[in-house]
């Protein structure tokens, strides 16, 4: 009997094919069939998997999700005791695609919330990984206005909707080669010196 590991790679494989194709062909090109093929595997394999096209449209965002996460977590590894000037240039700069892998998914993000725009179902679950992002960040302004580390006459989810608007208008606008991802980033920090300050020196 295959191993519980096994399952979850497979998953994860199939998972992975359907961003390939969000990112390079669009959400509408995302079949059952078309799935199974990127990822080399037969249709019964996918639908063994995912019950319907439903259920992996959730896995991929679910999968979208957890890159970013996981791109943070590995660029905030790098650092020991961040400022929350530098943990919000480590998350808000991670947003943006500034490599090949962060483009993809940047692409596969604009695809699903172009779909969602008139798909309510998937319009609906497409907001819980952003509203959680912004719940996250705007916590962690607060806890550092309590600890002296902000200023406190900011409103803190006032100036997190803002960064992350800034941050999601620079995505598109590096996807859209309008300007290059060196750009984007000083264009990020500047408005993070504004807001919260100079980096630690």
């Amino acid at each position: 009997m295959p191993r519980r590991a096994d399952h979850e790679q497979r998953r994860a494989e199939l998972t992975a094919a359907l961003l390939r194709i969000a990112s390079t062909r669009g959400l509408q090109a995302v079949t059952m069939r078309e799935v199974a093929h990127e990822a080399g595997a037969s249709l019964r394999v996918v639908q063994y998997y995912f019950a319907d096209k439903a259920t992996l449209l959730t896995a991929g965002l679910a999968e979208l999700a957890g890159r970013l996460d996981r791109r943070v977590r590995g660029r905030a590894a790098a650092g020991t005791g961040l400022t929350v000037r530098e943990a919000f240039e480590v998350v808000l700069g991670s947003i943006l695609p500034t490599d090949d892998d962060s483009r993809a998914d940047a692409l596969a993000w604009a695809a699903y919330y172009a779909v969602a725009l008139t798909d309510p179902a998937l319009g609906a679950g497409g907001r819980n990984h952003p509203d959680a992002l912004e719940a996250y960040l705007t916590a962690r302004l607060e806890r550092a206005q309590g600890e002296g580390d902000a200023p406190r006459e900011l409103d803190a989810r006032t100036e997190v909707v803002l960064l992350l608007a800034l941050a999601n208008g620079l995505t598109a606008s590096v996807l859209g080669r309008q300007r290059g991802a060196g750009d984007a980033l000083h264009v990020l920090r500047h408005q993070l010196d504004r807001v919260l300050g100079p980096p630690a020196s």
